[in-house]
């Protein structure tokens, strides 16, 4: 179970807020390799729910102020395993879906080509590339960092949990580190790998 923590985001300073990025737990679509985004079809496999325990309790000793999750199945199922682990209640939010891949959900990812994603060979080359009817990396960008401007305003100074999916934990990191989607490394975001981020200075 892999741990990582976002670079050159300053010193926590009292009111800063600190995110706990978590994946969701293997999907059956995972597993099949199939283009999930906003599809709602998926469910944890057994190795996924078993991920989502070995979290929680790798963050047992920890506190935690709030917990909010994406509403697709695969993350809300993730979030209601970790928060009854710790004795956390979880807050829906569709800011934390992942990026919406339109005509595209539930393809082969072999089918999801450079054109559609914006992304080869580990890179964001088109961060305005976007399946039909789907959603672009910039888009996901400002929906995205829209939810961490109202987190961070709420829950200043605070410790927030969040069950959510491996584009949107790009996109998170990368506001947070001061960047954008364009040129951004497509790096590995592992299920259940847990991302640690500090809100920047004021």
């Amino acid at each position: 179970m892999a741990t990582h923590y976002a670079h050159d985001v300053g010193e926590p300073e009292p009111t800063a807020t600190h995110l706990v990025l978590i994946r969701h737990g293997q999907s059956t679509w995972n597993d099949s390799r199939r283009v999930q985004g906003q599809r709602d079809d998926a469910t944890l496999t057994p190795l996924g729910m078993k991920q989502a325990y070995d979290v929680a309790g790798s963050l047992r000793n920890e506190t935690f102020d709030a917990l909010y999750t994406s509403d697709l199945t695969r993350a809300s199922h993730t979030a209601s395993i970790i928060a009854r682990e710790l004795g956390l209640s979880a807050e829906e939010s569709v800011d934390l879906r992942e990026r919406n891949f339109g005509d595209m959900e539930g393809v082969s990812l072999d089918e999801l080509t450079t054109s559609f994603s914006g992304i080869a060979k580990g890179w964001v080359v088109d961060a305005n590339a976007h399946a039909p009817g789907g959603e672009s990396l910039d888009e996901l960008f400002g929906r995205c960092s829209g939810f961490v401007e109202r987190i961070t305003t709420a829950w200043a100074g605070r410790r927030i949990l969040i069950i959510t999916h491996g584009g949107t934990i790009r996109a998170i990191r990368a506001y947070v580190e001061g960047r954008t989607m364009a040129g951004l490394e497509w790096d590995n975001v592992t299920n259940c790998s847990t991302w640690r981020l500090t809100t920047p200075r004021n």
